[in-house]
């Protein structure tokens, strides 16, 4: 079986795929059906458009799993379903952005994967900028991706979430993560900085 096979929207991401990607993908699905460990691990190249392009062909791939026609052909499902988890693989493993991380964390709350749950919310604050968790705070629209990433922005230093408060975008959310540190917490740095908001909003600063 073919790309060709998988519908006309998948074909159109596919072919619009630089050949790097192609190649890394191509790759990760071997390591996603041997599902081994002893697969050697390529090393690619991987950067914004990389990011981009497997989002994409991602979210074609999972339409099509919805799709009549497609549910009665078990082998075609099943590689379908493959291939979409070749793509959450490598993007799981190499995303920073707030977008995709939303995409991915969608995808598993969708199939109540709740060990994949903790393994994002690592990736989350191992890997992921102050300002990315909070926009995925702004953007999602699952109150359970908005908690996890509360939770992260709660972990982090007090001094990280200050950053954040000079931005109108942002400065309500890094506000209601410093109140969990200083209140739920009791994080003293989180203390200091909302006693010093205060002040200064009582002084028109």
């Amino acid at each position: 079986m073919t790309i060709k096979d998988f519908g006309a929207r998948v074909v159109s991401v596919w072919e619009g795929l630089r050949p790097l990607t192609k190649k890394m993908l191509v790759g990760a699905l071997q390591a996603t059906v041997s599902n081994s460990s002893n697969t050697p691990t390529q090393k690619f190249s991987y950067d914004a458009h990389a990011d981009w392009e497997l989002s994409r062909l991602l979210s074609a791939l999972e339409e099509q799993t919805k799709d009549a026609e497609i549910k009665k052909d078990a082998e075609k499902l099943r590689e379908i379903r493959n291939l979409a988890d070749a793509c959450a693989s490598v993007l799981q493993e190499k995303t920073e952005s707030a977008e995709v991380f939303i995409q991915l964390a969608e995808r598993t709350f969708l199939r109540h994967d709740y060990k994949n749950i903790d393994t994002l919310a690592d990736i989350l604050a191992r890997r992921f900028s102050v300002s990315e968790i909070a926009e995925i705070i702004r953007q999602t629209e699952l109150p359970q991706i908005r908690a996890v990433a509360f939770e992260t922005l709660a972990m982090l230093p007090a001094a990280l979430l200050v950053t954040l408060l000079d931005d109108p975008i942002y400065h309500e959310i890094a506000h209601l993560a410093l109140e969990q540190q200083a209140f739920e917490f009791d994080n003293q740095d989180a203390q200091q900085i909302l006693e010093q908001l205060d002040f200064d909003e009582m002084n028109g600063e």
